[in-house]
C-alpha cells in the first residue's frame, strides 16, 4: 500500500460497501466486489469502508473478511477503513492486525456485540485494544447502538479525550449524543463522521467532517453531490439533494437493514442480490414496489447529481 493511501484522515464521503456473496454460501464473491469497488470509486467518493454493518460483517468469519480486505485494499485508489468489530477482544485484535498488514488507512471498532457489558467493562475492552494495536494505525470508535452495546456519552467522552482514538463514526441518529461529541471536540480535536443519513445534512452543516454512508454503497453520486454542495455553501442545492436522500431513507426504513441499499445496487446491475433468507410474500411484494419506484427515482436523481457536480466541483 502506498503511503498516499495511509496518510489522509477520514473526511468527506466514505462509501460503506455492501459485500457480494456467492450463491448458497458464506463466502464473499471477491471478483464481484472488486468490480463493484471500482464503480463506486469512479463516482468521486473520498474513501471506502469494508465489512461495516452495510457490509454485513457478521455473516463472514475472520479469515474470509481478511481475504477480501487484502484484495480490496490492493485494488482501491482511495483510502480504505476496515471494520474490525468482533464479539471478542482476540477477534478484534486479529482483524486489526491483519488490516494494518494489508495497508488499511485505519480501523473501526464498535463495542463487542450480542452480550451486554457495562461502561466500565467496555472501557477495559478499548484499553486492551489500544494497548495492542494503538500507534500502528488510526483507530476510530464505531457507535451503532441499534445492533450492539451503545457507546454512552460518558464513555465516548472519556475515550476521545484520551487521545488514543482518531475519531468516531456515530450511527446513532441521536442529536443529544451528537451535540455532546461536538462539545468534546472543542477541547479534544478528533474526526467526527456521521453514520446516519437521516440527519447528515444538519450534522455536516454543524461541523461533522463527513459521513460513512451505506446509501453511498448504492447511490454514491447522491452522497458525493450533496457533500460537494455543502462544502461549497450551496445551501439550496444541498437541501434539494437531501430531500432526495430522505425519500430513499423513507423506503429503506420499511425493510431490514441493508436490504434497500443492496436492492438499489441490484437495480443498477451490481451483483448484490443475496438475502440472508427468503422473505415472506408481503415483504417480497414491498420489494417489488420498491424496485418499481427505483426505476424512475434513480435516473432522476442521477440527472440532478450530474448537473450539481458540474456546478460545485
Amino acid at each position: 500500500m502506498a503511503n498516499s493511501k495511509q496518510s489522509p484522515r477520514a473526511g468527506g464521503v466514505y462509501a460503506a460497501l455492501a459485500t457480494p456473496q456467492r450463491p448458497d454460501s458464506t463466502e464473499a464473491d471477491a471478483a464481484a466486489l472488486l468490480d463493484y469497488l471500482d464503480t463506486v470509486v469512479r463516482t468521486g467518493v473520498d474513501g471506502l469502508v469494508l465489512f461495516g454493518s452495510t457490509g454485513e460483517f457478521v455473516h463472514f468469519d475472520v479469515a474470509e473478511r481478511m481475504r477480501v480486505v487484502t484484495l480490496a485494499i490492493r485494488r482501491s485508489r482511495v483510502p480504505v477503513l476496515v471494520n474490525v468489530s468482533h464479539s471478542t477482544l482476540a477477534g478484534a485484535i486479529d482483524l486489526a492486525e491483519q488490516a494494518i498488514e494489508a495497508g488499511a488507512a485505519g480501523v473501526l471498532g464498535m463495542p463487542p456485540y450480542f452480550y451486554r457489558y457495562t461502561d466500565v467493562q467496555l472501557l477495559e475492552f478499548y484499553r486492551q485494544l489500544v494497548r495492542t494495536v494503538g500507534g500502528k494505525t488510526r483507530i476510530y470508535l464505531y457507535n451503532l447502538p441499534q445492533f450492539t452495546n451503545p457507546l454512552s456519552a460518558g464513555l465516548a467522552t472519556h475515550l476521545l479525550e484520551s487521545g488514543d482514538f482518531a475519531g468516531i463514526k456515530d450511527s446513532s441518529g441521536d442529536w443529544q449524543f451528537y451535540h455532546t461529541l461536538r462539545q468534546v471536540r472543542e477541547r479534544a480535536p478528533f474526526i467526527l463522521m456521521c453514520g446516519n443519513e437521516a440527519i447528515y445534512l444538519d450534522c455536516r452543516a454543524g461541523g461533522a467532517d463527513g459521513i460513512v454512508s451505506g446509501v453511498a454503497a448504492a447511490i454514491p453520486e447522491l452522497m458525493v453531490a450533496m457533500d460537494r454542495a455543502i462544502r461549497a455553501n450551496k445551501q439550496e442545492m444541498a437541501r434539494q439533494l437531501n430531500g432526495r436522500l430522505q425519500e430513499f431513507v423513507h423506503w429503506a426504513d420499511k425493510f431490514p437493514a441493508t436490504i434497500a441499499i443492496k436492492q438499489a445496487a441490484v437495480s443498477r446491475g451490481w451483483k448484490l442480490n443475496r438475502f440472508p433468507f427468503r422473505f415472506d410474500d408481503d415483504t417480497q411484494a414491498d420489494l417489488a414496489a420498491f424496485h418499481h419506484w427505483l426505476s424512475d427515482w434513480i435516473p432522476a436523481v442521477l440527472a440532478e447529481c450530474g448537473s450539481t457536480t458540474a456546478v460545485t466541483a
